[in-house]
């Protein structure tokens, strides 16, 4: 079963994450397996999604956040996008979007950064929004500060975290078709909640960023946990190796009903929607080329039909609505 286990080191202002997505991530590529159109991942796509899902699940579960996160990263290789959406009761779906082939053997810049034009971006999209608010979103780039390209998204994450939030903060991530993990170790912030909501962090801990020697430490031990222990250690195992030399409080694990978990929030209204938002005229010609207008979700692959008369309730519904009144959810 997916597990999620936090911690402090006592004393020290620094924290960590754990997590290991097992049944939850073995779901997600079995819906895509699954699908006759799309087909399984090739190796190199399903480790990158399977980091993603592992990353975007400690960002969710380090900050207190009542929304989505969503991590995508988009460029110009056979990977056009790849995104993973993690709401604060750490249910997630995940999908990638791949044109062409990808080799066995192609980096992260040869997934999505083929002419050093890729992107992260992480977004938080409020659950309740206030009248004109929206979603905050950091953008960062596939390559360093001389124009390099990152080729382990851990690299480009905390890159991310250190220029967008002021934050130290180590990661290590794995995946391979059972299991997607990762630890996070990050330094606290002296003041301010630094979190991703873009919160001040004060001068002072501006100041600090690398120098402290407790988190330095911590953050090498951490740093040397290979790939292969990351995957097939429990996570007892993997903290008393790391840090059997530093005094650690561990929380109450989220697993069962708690923990990580696949989900997808997809329906026949959302769907409706997105027909309404093509226009009646596309509509009417999809309905004349096909007979039907199919819809299939990429994250669950559930398939959503549309026939003549469907499409029909769809736009005489919005010709009737009331102004003023909400549109489909």
């Amino acid at each position: 079963m997916s597990e999620l286990h936090k911690f402090i080191f006592d004393g020290l202002p620094v924290r960590g994450v754990l997590v290991r997505l097992t049944d939850a991530w073995v779901e997600i590529l079995q819906r895509r397996a699954s699908n006759s159109e799309t087909g399984a991942y090739a190796k190199p796509v399903r480790e990158m999604l399977g980091e993603m899902t592992a990353a975007a699940t400690l960002m969710q579960s380090n900050i207190k956040f009542d929304g989505a996160l969503v991590l995508q990263i988009f460029g110009d290789g056979p990977v056009k996008v790849a995104v993973v959406e993690v709401l604060p009761d750490l249910s997630l779906r995940a999908t990638a979007t791949v044109t062409g082939s990808v080799a066995e053997s192609a980096t992260l810049s040869q997934m999505v950064n083929a002419s050093n034009q890729g992107k992260c971006a992480i977004t938080l999209d409020p659950k309740t929004k206030f009248p004109g608010q929206q979603p905050y979103q950091g953008v960062v780039p596939l390559f360093d500060d001389n124009g390099r390209p990152i080729e382990k998204l851990s690299a480009v994450l905390e890159h991310y975290m250190l220029q967008s939030e002021q934050l130290d903060t180590t990661l290590v991530l794995a995946a391979n078709e059972s299991v997607a993990a990762g630890l996070l170790v990050q330094r606290l912030p002296l003041e301010g909640t630094g979190n991703l909501e873009g919160s001040l962090v004060s001068r002072e801990n501006e100041d600090l960023i690398g120098l402290s020697e407790h988190y330095n430490r911590i953050a090498t031990l951490a740093g040397s946990l290979k790939r292969e222990e990351l995957l097939a250690l429990d996570v007892d195992t993997i903290l008393r190796r790391l840090f059997w030399e530093e005094q650690i409080t561990r929380f109450e694990p989220q697993t069962g009903d708690m923990a990580p978990r696949f989900s997808c929030n997809c329906s026949r209204a959302r769907v409706a929607k997105m027909i309404l938002s093509l226009g009646r005229e596309e509509a009417e010609g999809l309905l004349a080329e096909r007979g039907e207008i199919e819809v299939a979700c990429e994250f669950c692959g559930v398939q959503y039909r549309f026939d003549p008369v469907d499409a029909a309730e769809i736009f005489t519904s919005a010709d009737q609505r009331v102004p003023g009144t909400p549109d489909i959810h």
